[in-house]
């Protein structure tokens, strides 16, 4: 995600600051008044503008996919209220208090991923995320958000996902039929999910096998085409989800790049991973090899993590790491390291491949520690 940081207060820039070194591409906006703090906060990744914030809005709604403001929650809603268009197109806006006890997600909650991005950052900050959603506060399904870290595409109107995602909230009778795809969506569904199914869900085989007419709605999980018949039964109360190929071909063999601070636990850096794995579609048994630099050969906690996992694990030079063409380089980790690279470069050389198969760039995580990992996923040639 492109991410806008709005703070608007000494205070909030500082915060701002920490947040935006928690995210990979993230920017700090602030009023130029407050030039001098917004670049001890942020010296690389930060923009000061003139006039009113109000007037920042429409370009940041434009050019960003999110935006995280350090401003009061009515004040964001009175300087968004003016742009908003729709929740398919609108970007995700997080508002996070100056002390950075709360993450509350206000807008494109869902398909925008502000919840998804609340979690993160209460995660990091040691903060408390405010979702207000139904399906995220009650911890059930939500309609317009599964499969997708598999890579699945829904197919469904705006009135229909209203209906089956209502439908669900309410303690509605809904079919969830799967054909085809992953059958490890619920674990890894978006957000977050944990224990069994809502009791309201009823798993199917076939669509063939329901009578549609009992349910409020029915989420089919295929690769064919509607039956005859089927579209007028299922009419206004129907999503369907193309998985593709995925979850149908042979699993995929994937090259973990790890980067970390001295002395980071096996606990924050098994955490890093698995999110950036669950954002992938991957799983824990898809690790072929990970690989990270040479200075971190007897980094504790990264051998403990491969040890447990039976990882091969595998070390290279900066020199090495720097002859590597990737996606996002960077002066700070070359000055520190040798490399512009750790992560990224260690997950290609160890799939020998190039940055084209590079399916997750730097998953950066910051754990309660106070420690930072980074993960890289390279998907390797079979």
């Amino acid at each position: 995600m492109k991410i806008a940081l709005v703070a608007i207060t000494r205070h909030g820039i500082v915060m701002a600051g920490k947040i935006v070194a928690l995210l990979h591409d993230a920017t700090l906006f602030a009023p130029e008044k407050f030039r001098g703090e917004a670049q001890a906060a942020a010296p690389e990744r930060f923009a000061c503008y003139q006039g009113k914030t109000g007037e920042q809005i429409p370009a940041l709604f434009a050019n960003f996919d999110a935006i995280v403001a350090v401003v009061s929650l009515g004040a964001v809603v009175r300087l968004i209220a003016p742009h908003l268009g729709s929740k398919e197109h609108d970007p995700a806006v997080v508002v996070v208090d100056e002390a950075g006890k709360f993450a509350i997600p206000i807008l494109s909650g869902h398909l925008g991923g502000a919840n998804a991005l609340a979690g993160e950052l209460a995660r990091s900050l040691g903060a408390i995320p405010v979702l207000t959603t139904a399906s995220d506060s009650r911890q059930t399904l939500a309609v317009d958000l599964l499969g997708r870290e598999l890579g699945w595409v829904f197919e469904a109107t705006h009135d229909e996902l209203v209906r089956a995602s209502a439908a669900v909230v309410n303690d509605e009778p809904v079919a969830l039929v799967q054909e085809a795809g992953s059958a490890d969506w619920w674990t890894r569904h978006a957000n977050g999910r944990s224990g069994p199914l809502p009791a309201n869900l009823r798993r199917y085989d076939c669509l063939e096998d329901v009578d549609v007419e009992s349910y409020a709605a029915v989420l089919w999980i295929s690769t064919r085409e509607m039956p005859a018949g089927y579209a007028a039964r299922l009419a206004g109360k129907c999503v369907v989800y193309r998985p593709g190929n995925q979850g149908m071909s042979a699993p995929m063999k994937i090259a973990l790049g790890i980067g970390c601070d001295r002395g980071t636990p096996s606990s924050t850096i098994a955490l890093a991973v698995g999110e950036a794995l669950a954002s992938c579609g991957a799983a824990l048994g898809d690790v072929a090899v990970v690989a990270s630099i040479d200075l971190k050969a007897d980094e504790a906690g990264l051998l403990e993590l491969a040890r447990a996992n039976g990882w091969k694990i595998v070390f290279y030079s900066a020199a090495e790491l720097a002859a590597v063409d990737v996606a996002n380089p960077s002066e700070t980790v070359r000055k520190h390291t040798g490399t512009p690279s750790v992560s990224e470069a260690a997950a290609l050389l160890a799939g020998a491949v190039d940055k084209s198969q590079l399916i997750i760039e730097k998953h950066r995580l910051r754990g309660p520690d106070g420690r930072n990992a980074t993960v890289s996923i390279a998907r390797i040639a079979s």
